[in-house]
């Protein structure tokens, strides 16, 4: 059985459905995923699950409860580390598209930065609401060992 171990984890958090949400699931992503990211994957998840919720809160409708669902899971194998997040609301009637903002809009560029940041994205819908979700990833850091320094103790050998 030559196969390579996967590690998988995930979590899920409700969130109102409105600005203290993405306050809350920003916090909440970052909290968790701090002990097992590197620095860049994690402000990239940040900044995404910022766009994606903020999406929501203005632009679709929540689910019951006045909420919004944010789920994120993390796999690591095979020398890297791939993050998926998911927002979870109760539509908008159009699924979300990206659209070029001009220089003057005070808005429309969430989807933008979310494709800059991810390797992709996309839109799930069912019965009970609609999934923007967006995939990262990056190589696993392996922390390498330190150069052995000799103690005072030890004792050069010429030959």
């Amino acid at each position: 059985m030559g196969g390579t171990a996967v590690a998988e984890r995930a979590w899920c958090v409700v969130v109102p459905h409105h600005a203290r949400g993405a306050r809350l699931a920003r916090h909440r992503l970052a909290g968790e995923l701090t002990p097992v990211v590197g620095p860049e994957l994690l402000a990239d998840a940040v900044a995404v699950v910022a766009e994606l919720v903020g999406n929501a809160i203005r632009h679709a409708q929540a689910l019951p409860g006045d909420v919004i669902r944010v789920a994120w899971r993390i796999r690591t194998g095979g020398g890297r580390q791939q993050l998926e997040v998911r927002v979870t609301d109760g539509g908008a009637g159009d699924a979300p598209r990206q659209r070029d903002a001009g220089v003057d809009s005070i808005d429309g560029r969430g989807l933008a930065i979310v494709s800059a940041l991810a390797e992709r994205w996309g839109v799930d819908c069912d019965g009970l609401g609609q999934s923007v979700w967006a995939q990262l990833s990056q190589p696993v850091v392996v922390p390498t060992a330190p150069a052995s320094v000799p103690s005072e103790n030890s004792q050069s050998v010429a030959g």
